[in-house]
């Protein structure tokens, strides 16, 4: 405990926690809430999971081209940009989802609500890497929790508005977050700190292709493709079980269970290198994920997916702990927003196929089986030779 108190006492981290909260609350409300709403209207899960997934794509587009803006300029522009468009944007897809069933509009305005997605996570990082080397693993364990404990309280709240009111309540509620969230981290003491990066003429893939940063993100890329089959996966699972706003209290769940892993994980002291540390989170993952496809009983599924989510927090906590040390001083907000754009592009794929799969024969099962190929496949890509980054510790 005494580690994070450090970490909770250092110049704006409050606020970052904070806000970082509340800007990040959108990414765990929006997908489910539009699945929800587009099922609702439509029927269909597939034509739901490639709404989510059109929203998710959208936003791994645009996170790495703002990242750079953002290293170049500074986060502050971007994000006040942001507090504006991005929650008027989420009121022209709701307007679109409840107005039309054509699939073509519903598609587009997903995309639109999906560029605007506010540059949050990575600006977050990137001010977390400039913090003290010795507090640093715990600033980022801390936030990895905190990550989790979005998708605990996003999924549930949208369970919660849309059994009292509907997905358009938790949408809504979305953008009020949007607000709140981008606005604290624009004025916050770290923000005035920042200071742009100078200039440096390079490609457009130049960041991801720095020795080391390929691994991890096509291994991420792999792992939040299964998150987001589990995502889709859910929820039918909850349908097919008679209690459809089960879904988000399971997934909550879920997200609980890596809270507890990420609050474990940040309060120890590890001599083992940060490579060998991500293969092992990521077969923990793996192997979390291992039993759901047999399971039929609600309880049952609860808890295996809280077990199963003590190793995420863990994992992502090493990963971003990997790009913090392999970025370029001149591109760290960048390569952080390579992992929003793989976390929600990839899940967003996840979820299009899982939703397909749902509705065929293959069903629920089907997509949880593809979660944990995905999973594994992740750790076969940490073991594949290539350029590998310095065994850090």
């Amino acid at each position: 405990m005494r580690q994070y108190l450090t970490v909770w006492r250092l110049p704006s981290a409050p606020v970052l926690l904070v806000a970082g909260f509340a800007g990040r609350l959108p990414s765990a409300m929006v997908p489910l809430a539009v699945l929800l709403l587009v099922q609702q209207q439509t029927g269909s899960y597939a034509v739901a999971g490639l709404a989510s997934a059109t929203y998710g794509i959208a936003m791994a587009v645009m996170a790495p081209v703002l990242g750079r803006l953002a290293d170049r300029r500074g986060p502050r522009l971007v994000l006040l940009a942001q507090s504006v468009t991005y929650p008027l944007l989420l009121a022209v897809l709701a307007a679109a989802v409840l107005t039309s069933t054509n699939t073509a509009v519903i598609l587009g305005a997903s995309a639109l609500a999906g560029f605007s997605t506010p540059l949050v996570s990575g600006t977050v990082r990137a001010l977390w890497s400039r913090v003290d080397p010795r507090v640093r693993p715990t600033a980022y364990a801390l936030d990895a929790t905190t990550t989790e404990l979005v998708f605990v309280a996003g999924p549930t709240t949208v369970a919660t508005l849309t059994l009292l009111a509907s997905p358009v309540a938790a949408i809504a509620l979305a953008g009020v977050c949007t607000v709140v969230g981008t606005l604290g981290l624009a004025f916050s003491g770290a923000m005035r700190a920042w200071r742009p990066a100078v200039a440096v003429q390079k490609s457009l893939f130049a960041t991801v292709t720095v020795p080391g940063m390929p691994r991890v993100l096509v291994s991420g890329t792999a792992l939040m493709l299964g998150f987001g089959a589990i995502e889709v996966a859910v929820p039918a699972f909850a349908d097919a079980a008679g209690s459809p706003g089960l879904s988000g209290v399971l997934l909550g769940v879920w997200s609980l269970g890596s809270v507890a892993g990420g609050l474990w994980f940040g309060a120890r002291v590890l001599s083992t290198s940060l490579p060998r540390l991500y293969r092992w989170g990521l077969l923990g993952t793996t192997i979390g994920m291992l039993p759901l496809a047999a399971v039929s009983s609600p309880l049952l599924l609860g808890a295996l997916l809280f077990l199963g989510g003590t190793a995420i927090a863990p994992t992502l906590t090493v990963q971003s702990s990997l790009v913090g040390s392999i970025a370029p001083a001149d591109a760290t907000t960048e390569a952080f927003t390579w992992l929003s754009t793989i976390a929600f592009g990839a899940s967003a794929v996840g979820a299009a196929i899982g939703g397909a799969l749902v509705e065929t024969s293959y069903g629920v099962g089907g997509a949880l089986v593809l979660a944990t190929a995905a999973a594994a496949l992740a750790v076969v890509v940490t073991l594949l030779p290539g350029r590998r980054v310095a065994a850090l510790a």
